[in-house]
Order: structure tokens, then sequence, then C-alpha cells
């Protein structure tokens, strides 16, 4: 078995494969440089049944078989429609899969992906929800550039709807200094409305050089938040503005984790008998492909509109592939007041 370097691979075939689509382009980029595309010879094996190893795998080239449950041996093509689904998606493996003719496998960490694809969608719900909001008019254009900020996707995706609650408003004037080049930081700042230039010196005595111009929705200071390295540069407002502050103590508190407790699949079955509904918050794309019966289909992005559909009296057991986005959803729903238990691991052998 062989690798190569995933990152070289051509961005329109990961396109087709389902729910890698999904994911912006920064988080398909991040994604990929941790992954490699494996070589499998024929005859060599996958995966196995039995094993736990949280990989979604894909067949990107060449032919697999397996055995099903009445015996007879069933043979997969890439290109096939169900290869644009990763391979039997369930844990403990259901099968033991094994390469046919020489074959292209990429794999990626289940709980990696859905967490990426957790984000994504909460962000996307979350810029809905913005504009959906007359209110915030104003304030929909800084808000949409800070969530596609990659230093916000350290934060969990359960916590997406509260970073803006970590913002406090900051008038500043033209002239007004707002960070010095080799000064300790604590903040990040937005620009909100106003112009700032950026200027760096080299050394103590030379004359700063502008090296930047800021305009509203503009990030700077970030770096403060995630080190206690020095100021790299000076921020000096051009213009008359506002800006968004954010202290890293509250940077820090929006890194952590709540804790969302999960139920099992017996426990799930349960629950349905007993009159809860199954929540499928995954794409359209994997619904399509199988969900459980009588599921409501809710993909996170689009929670604002549909939402309104479901019943406040009714227990809902949210499942996706992995569960973190049946986590982060059963989270974001609860702040709604709805009654969201997330399935604990993955439902469903995908192809």
């Amino acid at each position: 078995k062989m690798s190569d370097n995933a990152a070289d691979i051509d961005k329109r075939l990961l396109q087709t494969l389902v729910p890698v689509n999904a994911l912006t382009l920064d988080h398909l980029d991040t994604l990929l440089r941790d992954t490699v595309i494996e070589v499998f010879c024929a005859g060599q094996t996958l995966f196995s049944a039995g094993e736990y190893d949280y990989k979604h795998v894909y067949l990107l080239s060449g032919s697999v078989c397996f055995t099903d449950q009445s015996g007879k041996v069933v043979n997969l093509q890439a290109g096939d429609p169900a290869c644009r689904f990763a391979l039997f998606q369930q844990f403990p493996r259901q099968h033991t899969v094994t390469a046919q003719q020489d074959c292209h496998v990429i794999r990626f960490d289940s709980d990696r992906l859905d967490s990426m694809l957790a984000w994504d969608q909460a962000c996307r719900y979350i810029t809905l929800d913005i504009s959906s909001q007359r209110a915030l008019d104003e304030d929909a254009d800084w808000m949409n550039m800070l969530l596609a900020s990659n230093l916000f996707h350290k934060i969990p995706p359960y916590n997406v709807s509260q970073i803006f609650d970590q913002f406090q408003p900051r008038v500043v004037q033209a002239g007004e200094t707002i960070i010095r080049q080799g000064a300790d930081g604590d903040s990040c700042y937005v620009i909100k409305e106003g112009m700032a230039i950026v200027t760096q010196c080299e050394t103590e005595d030379c004359a700063p050089l502008i090296v930047a111009e800021l305009a509203a929705g503009h990030c700077f200071g970030e770096d403060a938040l995630l080190n206690k390295s020095q100021r790299n540069a000076t921020v000096i407002m051009e213009t008359n503005g506002v800006l968004m502050e954010l202290h890293k103590q509250d940077f820090f508190a929006l890194m952590v984790e709540p804790k969302v407790p999960a139920t099992s699949y017996r426990d799930a079955v349960a629950s349905i008998d007993n009159g809860a509904q199954w929540l499928d918050v995954r794409s359209e794309q994997e619904y399509e492909n199988r969900h459980f019966d009588n599921a409501f289909h809710l993909p996170m992005h689009l929670m604002t509109l549909k939402s309104r559909m479901m019943d406040s009296s009714v227990r809902y057991i949210a499942y996706c592939s992995s569960g973190k986005r049946a986590s982060t959803a059963a989270y974001l729903l609860a702040i709604k007041g709805f009654d969201v238990v997330p399935l604990e691991g993955a439902c469903f052998a995908s192809a």
C-alpha cells in the first residue's frame, strides 16, 4: 500500500463526494493537509468487519468487493452512484472490503470531518438568522466577514451563535492608535465602521512604513488571542469609526465545549416507540440516500426556517454521520426551546 499527497487531488473530484462537498473551501483545504490518498493492490483489504476505525473511506478509482449478508460477493466500481458516499459508514464495520482491482482510496477522520461540517452549517444557520433580523442590518457585513475568519474555526460549533455576544463596541477617532508594534496585547478588533492603516518598523529608529489599509469588516490583532507574542504592527485609525473588541478571556470562554448528553440507539428506539421523532440533520444528499422512517429532515443551515415546522411538545432524536452535527443541532435547538437529544455515533452503512 502506497500513499500520495491528498492536497494535490483535483477538487472537482471531491465535489462529487457526500458530505465532503458540503465543506467550505477553507475547511476542505485544512482537511486535505493531513490526508493521504492510499493505493491498494488487488487482493489487499481496505478494512475488515468488526473494526472501529472511525474513518470516512471513499473509492476514487478501481474497484472493490465485499460479501453481503446472503453470502453473495458484490462488486463496487469507482464512479458507481454508491461510491459518492463513504463505504459502509457504520461502526463496528459490518463488512470486509477488499480491492478487486488496483484502486485509489481517500480516508477522512470521521469526527474531524463532521466537526467541520457542523461548524460550516452552524455558520450558515447564523448567517441566515442575521439576514432575517432587520435590527442587525447595520451589523451584517462585519458579522458575516467574521464568520469567514479562520481564527474562529477553532471555536466549537456549539458556540458559534455566542461569538457576537462577546464583542464590545468601541468608538474611535481619526489618528487614534489602536495597537502599537512591540506592545503586549490581549484583544482583537473588527472594524464595524471606518478605515485604519497598518504600519511596521524594521528597527526602532526607522520610519514606519504603511503595509496595509483596513476597511469595514477587517479583523486585526487576532494573534494576541492565540499566543503571548508582542504586536507585530501598529494600527492607526485613518477616520472616525467604531470597532468591535474581543478580549482574550472572552475568546477562551468561547473555546470551552459544552457537554451535550447523547442517547444510545437502543434507548433512542424506545423513545421513538413512546412518541419521539427522528430528526435527520444531515445534508439533502445524505438524507435522500438513506434515512430513518418518518424522520423529519432539518439540515442545520436551514434550522431558522424549518424549525418553525417542529412541534415543541415532541421529543426529537437527532442523528448524523458521527454525532457532531446532531449534538450541535440539539444544542442550538434547545436554545430555541425544543426538546432534542443527539444519537451517539453513526447510523447507517452508506454504500
